[in-house]
């Protein structure tokens, strides 16, 4: 685990009551130099969502994050649920995408 990815981690384990807290540097998927730490997915199943709409969740992890968001962290994909939507889903986040830029050098 990078710095960046631990900074993540730590700053939304301790604002939210995660039943499930899942951070991946998807950066290796991009058009970056090797190492970075730039392009993250986050799925977060807390019971604080419940009865919020999607914008409402990411904002609140936008106000967590606000510095990395600022700097470090070019792309940030969430994945927000309540306990009973997680169950819904079987436990289950979609994957990311392709990179449609991953490979204009190629």
């Amino acid at each position: 685990m990078g710095p960046i990815e631990k900074i993540i981690t730590e700053k939304l384990a301790g604002e939210f009551n995660a039943e499930v807290l899942q951070v991946t540097n998807e950066s290796y998927m991009h058009s970056v130099p090797a190492g970075s730490e730039s392009h993250f997915k986050v799925v977060l199943v807390t019971e604080q969502f419940a009865g919020k709409r999607q914008v409402q969740r990411h904002q609140a992890i936008y106000a967590v994050l606000a510095e990395e968001l600022a700097g470090p962290i070019h792309a940030l994909a969430l994945h927000t649920y309540s306990c009973a939507e997680w169950a819904e889903s079987q436990g289950q986040a979609p994957d990311s995408p392709k990179c449609l830029g991953a490979n204009k050098s190629q």
